[in-house]
C-alpha cells in the first residue's frame, strides 16, 4: 500500500480506486484545486532530453 500525496494515508494504487494516487475524491479535488490556483507550478520548462534515459 502507499499513501495518498494529499493526506498519507494508506490508499489502493489498483484500478478498484477510481481517485489513485489519492485516497478519495476530496483529496483529489483538494489537489487539483492547488494547481488550478497556480499555488503548485512545474520549477522549469519541459526540455526533449527530459524524456531519454541516461
Amino acid at each position: 500500500m502507499s499513501s495518498c500525496p494529499r493526506c498519507e494515508k494508506p490508499t489502493d494504487l489498483s484500478n478498484k480506486n477510481l481517485y489513485r494516487p489519492f485516497c478519495c475524491e476530496k483529496c483529489k479535488l483538494i489537489d487539483f484545486g492547488s494547481w488550478a490556483n497556480e499555488d503548485n507550478v512545474i520549477s522549469r520548462p519541459a526540455q526533449s532530453e527530459d524524456f531519454y534515459e541516461d
